[in-house]
């Protein structure tokens, strides 16, 4: 009888938790893990925080050592990328010419930065942050730059600023939006991160866009915005976003819609082919429709469904979502999915800097953004995870006893 292969497509998060979760649970078989970079397996958070402000190194990194692999006896390929997925006779085509079988296939492929098309965007002194190679670049460039312009206002984008803040540069912010993070977060945490940047030295411009990138010989000397403003610069981080690395299911014939398309089993159109992480647009019972999830969280929970799933134990992917930014002293902890909300109510006061805001849809809470208030964090998390049962009036009252609430929900 033939030994059975599972195929990795992508050596991020996702994907190495997907081997590691398969040997873990037992799977006899053989598992290749194949990474388009040429290093091993590493986490992303630290690239804009403490790798960049160069707190740790670059061994701090590793998801495991190389020695891991071979005890585990996983097929660590890195440094080549996968170029065609044959459905068909199931085998996978690599830009090195090697041609690779599989009785089972996940896509972990994640997302690459979205590109901004504007003249000057190949100047240097101008970047992207998503993997190791950028980030080693940046942290090199910033420490010889004093004006830092960072276009776009999420999660990468502020934490980048405040990193570049504590360094010594004057940083400028654009935002085209007038909510920074205001895809995943609430009007009141928004409006807070913003102050505390502002307060923190930087220059914040809200619903002002990028018209173009000025450079002198062939190195970036600002830019200008489209309101004509012109700021001057000697590094440009742009981070607006990431797409999903879709090509290859779309190539292959899957289903693919902002990511590619799995049900709640993770299993993508074709029931042999599985997606996890970032690249994949899934059910939740967190939301009111499908979503696609970039998070450490989603990565390793959807990777330890998926080994389960292939090592017999299917269950549907269930998990409370949940997310971290770290930016100067502020830590934003995220429980659920905020977006849709139309209620929500304070525990804790901005001004203290020690605050969170429930969330609700109607009478249900959705979800729980707390600043500097882990308890807080916690806590929603145990109650999202069940019925959270917990009015808008008993959230707000700082001496309403939360953990004991969750306790009793949990007991019954």
């Amino acid at each position: 009888m033939p030994v059975p292969v599972v195929a990795v497509i992508g050596a991020g998060q996702a994907g190495f938790q997907a081997a590691a979760s398969l040997r873990d649970g037992g799977f006899a078989g053989r598992i290749l893990l194949i990474g388009d970079e040429p290093a091993l397996p590493y986490q992303r958070p630290p690239l804009s925080k403490s790798y960049l402000a160069g707190q740790s190194g670059v061994d701090d990194l590793w998801l495991r050592p190389a020695e891991f692999y071979a005890k585990q006896q996983i097929d660590l390929i890195y440094g080549d990328a996968v170029t065609k997925i044959d459905r068909g006779e199931r085998r996978l085509h690599l830009a090195s010419g090697i041609e690779l079988s599989w009785s089972d296939l996940i896509l972990a492929t994640g997302a690459g930065c979205r590109l901004l098309p504007v003249p000057g965007a190949e100047l240097d002194g101008v970047y992207a942050l998503r993997t190791l190679p950028e980030a080693d670049a940046l942290r090199q460039r910033l420490n010889g730059s004093s004006e830092v312009v960072v276009v776009g206002a999420g999660f990468i984008g502020l934490e980048f600023a405040a990193v570049a803040l504590a360094a010594g540069a004057r940083v400028h912010i654009i935002e085209i939006t007038h909510h920074p993070m205001g895809r995943v977060v609430s009007a009141t945490v928004s409006r807070f991160f913003a102050e505390a940047h502002i307060g923190w030295g930087a220059e914040v411009a809200l619903g002002t866009g990028l018209a173009r990138i000025l450079g002198a010989g062939g190195r970036v000397i600002g830019v200008e915005t489209t309101g004509g403003r012109r700021i001057p610069a000697d590094l440009v981080l742009i981070c607006i976003g990431v797409s999903p690395n879709a090509g290859l299911a779309r190539d292959a014939g899957l289903a693919v819609d902002n990511g590619i398309v799995v049900d709640e089993y993770l299993r993508t159109s074709d029931p042999a082919i599985s997606a996890i992480g970032d690249c994949a647009n899934f059910p939740t019972p967190f939301a009111s429709s499908r979503v696609r999830l970039e998070s450490v969280q989603n990565a390793v929970d959807q990777g330890r469904c998926i080994a389960d799933r292939l090592s017999g134990r299917p269950a549907p992917y269930e998990k409370v979502p949940w997310f971290w930014s770290d930016q100067g002293d502020l830590k934003l902890q995220i429980a659920g999915i905020t977006t849709g909300h139309d209620n929500s109510v304070l525990r804790g006061n901005p001004a203290d800097r020690n605050f969170s805001v429930f969330c609700f849809r109607g009478a249900r809470l959705i979800g729980v953004e707390s600043v500097n208030r882990t308890a807080d964090h916690v806590v929603a998390r145990r109650l999202l995870a069940g019925k959270p049962r917990l009015s808008p009036e008993q959230a707000a009252d700082e001496s309403y006893d939360l953990r004991g609430h969750a306790r009793r929900l949990s007991d019954h």
